[in-house]
């Protein structure tokens, strides 16, 4: 049974999802303070994790990013604040997905399950030779999911490794944003395509020389983007 974490201040919010989500056969805890759902999410095993944006003490931000730094477990932020940048902010720090308050219970079951549905399969690959792709001075070892760029290794979140597999195993090909929120993501964009927009921003940050001019994914104006071979 999957173990999730919501860190959520609104008691009612917070019983609201637990009770959707146990209905869905998961097993939930709760922490209604920033500071104790960080020291549950480092200190404890869980499988997922639902952190609010305005909590008491520690932020949903600060939550996120100590979370990623020392586990590749999925996130979900949730927050009432509706401004892009907040989005922006919380998918550059690692979180897997963002959503907007109010939404749906079964809106927000759907993305746990296609969250961690995704995360199993990749743990639970069981490949005997490291799957490697290669193209112009890229490395990606998707088995053990490491990246070099011209022999010097980067850091990547999930769903930027994920994506950036994506694209260059299908090279010169040009997707839309909703394409690959649907293709990486599993699931139809649900108006959330930004997180598409930030993803191929941080992955251009760590394989482009000159993010001013990709040299390897290629943004196709009005369409979407393309990695070039």
């Amino acid at each position: 049974m999957s173990r999730i974490l919501i860190v959520e201040d609104e008691v009612d919010i917070a019983d609201l999802e637990k009770d959707y989500l146990e209905l869905s056969g998961f097993e939930v805890e709760i922490e209604n303070d920033g500071d104790a759902g960080l020291k549950r999410a480092l200190e404890e095993d869980f499988d997922l994790y639902i952190l609010d944006l305005m909590l008491p003490g520690m932020d949903g931000f600060d939550i996120c990013k100590e979370i990623r730094e020392k586990k590749n477990t999925p996130i979900l932020m949730v927050s009432a604040k509706k401004d892009d940048i907040d989005k922006i902010r919380g998918l550059g720090l690692g979180a897997d997905d963002y959503v907007t308050k109010p939404f749906s219970p079964s809106e927000l079951v759907a993305r746990v399950k296609a969250h961690l549905a995704r995360y199993e399969r990749l743990i639970g690959s069981n490949v005997v030779e490291n799957d490697m792709v290669e193209i112009r001075g890229i490395k990606i070892d998707k088995t053990a999911r490491r990246v070099w760029v011209n022999g010097e290794e980067k850091q990547f979140t999930t769903k930027e490794f994920d994506l950036l597999t994506f694209l260059a195993e299908n090279p010169n090909r040009v997707f839309t944003k909703e394409e690959l929120f649907q293709k990486v993501w599993d699931m139809e964009s649900i108006g959330d395509i930004a997180t598409v927009t930030v993803h191929i921003k941080k992955i251009r940050e760590k394989v482009e020389l000159d993010t001013s001019k990709p040299q390897y994914i290629e943004t196709i104006w009005g369409v979407g983007y393309r990695f070039k071979l």
